[in-house]
């Protein structure tokens, strides 16, 4: 994004709060809810304009500072304007041109970001977490607004601000079906499905005949339907923690097998024939070159395993657990229609499988900091 297309972003950000002046704000034209008849909403206007103005002026990063200054100060007021109970569900063309606005000067800002190319490495990282932060930040803003501008019902869908109130309200609630859903059947599933996929990949490795009559079977079981093995399990496990374990497990195995499969076949013909040489039995072998070399598939295994294992243990819960967990919580109050509850249920998980993914990720950088992919 050149520096021409970012001054034109921003000037066309303050003209749609200029327009605002002469639009209505909420549909039954109330002239009292004019934006020029609120004079904190008409001062803040022209402070908006004059930032906007001031960021078309700059270029590189005080630009993007600027108008992140101006698109926060934008987002503040339209948010401050939908406390008003004549705009609120009843929101008018005059409301809608500064969420307009907000949205292009924070489309600008995040192109803009990610268009700059620093040589400090902590900045570019500094840039690199601000982009999806920013983004975020703007999706659940628009989500915001939307919702509570258009007057849309809360049993269809909540606000983010709802949603976040529910979830603080509920914490005990949240806790124990973390605990039901996360540390007994995601993280023990998860730990048995993977372990026992490296495993039979390792033997199917050292026996190729273990190799040629494992895999169709696991792509077999890999293709069951979730929603079809969930009831058998529970079937056999009972409705507590092990049978959401055991599908967790079931669903974790085929992908670490396959991974760490072609892992340990990575190995090079160079490095293999120097491990003969030096008279190495096959678990020596194991230890210092196929396992090392298989590294990088093996994460990425526990990687896609770390989100699948959650959607598993939710899914499971459908056919039969006590009471409590993820899975029966978004179950049961979908059915009591509480979608704010349901959201705050889907927030836990997001967040359990972001921060479950991240120490992955994490471990996969400190063991294999030598790998081509992690010089960057």
């Amino acid at each position: 994004m050149n520096r021409r297309q970012i001054r034109l972003g921003f000037i066309m950000s303050a003209v749609c709060v200029l327009i605002t002046l002469m639009l209505p704000l909420p549909l039954s034209g109330v002239p009292v809810a004019a934006l020029m008849a609120r004079p904190l909403t008409f001062l803040l206007t022209g402070v908006i304009v004059l930032v906007f103005a001031f960021a078309a002026g700059f270029r590189g990063l005080p630009a993007i500072v600027i108008g992140l200054v101006g698109a926060g100060i934008t987002a503040d007021m339209t948010l401050m304007l939908l406390r008003d109970p004549l705009i609120a569900g009843d929101a008018a063309s005059g409301f809608w041109m500064v969420v307009i606005g907000v949205w292009l000067a924070s489309w600008i800002c995040v192109g803009a970001l990610a268009g700059l190319r620093p040589r400090s490495s902590v900045f570019r990282k500094a840039i690199d977490l601000a982009i999806p932060l920013l983004f975020g930040a703007a999706v659940f803003y628009l989500w915001e607004v939307v919702v509570r501008g258009a007057g849309v019902p809360p049993v269809l869908l909540p606000s983010p601000s709802a949603a976040a109130t529910k979830f603080m309200a509920s914490l005990p609630i949240l806790g124990a079906d973390f605990v039901q859903t996360f540390i007994r059947g995601v993280l023990i599933g998860y730990a048995i499905g993977c372990g026992a996929g490296l495993l039979v990949a390792i033997l199917a490795h050292r026996f190729e005949f273990l190799g040629r009559g494992l895999l169709p079977l696991g792509n077999f079981f890999s293709a069951l339907p979730l929603v079809g093995v969930a009831p058998i399990m529970v079937m056999w496990f009972g409705f507590d923690w092990p049978s959401k374990a055991a599908v967790v497990a079931l669903v974790t195995f085929f992908p670490m097998l396959v991974n760490a499969l072609a892992g340990l076949q990575a190995a090079g013909d160079i490095e293999r024939d120097l491990m003969r040489s030096y008279g190495a039995s096959y678990a020596q072998t194991l230890i210092k070159l196929y396992l090392p070399a298989a590294l990088p598939f093996i994460f990425n295994a526990l990687k896609i395993n770390a989100t699948l294992a959650l959607i598993g243990a939710i899914v499971a819960e459908f056919f039969g657990t006590p009471t409590q967990g993820i899975g029966f919580r978004i179950s049961t109050e979908a059915g009591r229609m509480a979608l704010d509850m349901v959201w705050a249920e889907i927030a836990l998980a997001a967040i359990a499988g972001m921060a479950f993914y991240g120490l992955v990720a994490l471990a996969e950088r400190v063991t294999t900091f030598w790998h081509p992919s992690m010089r960057t």
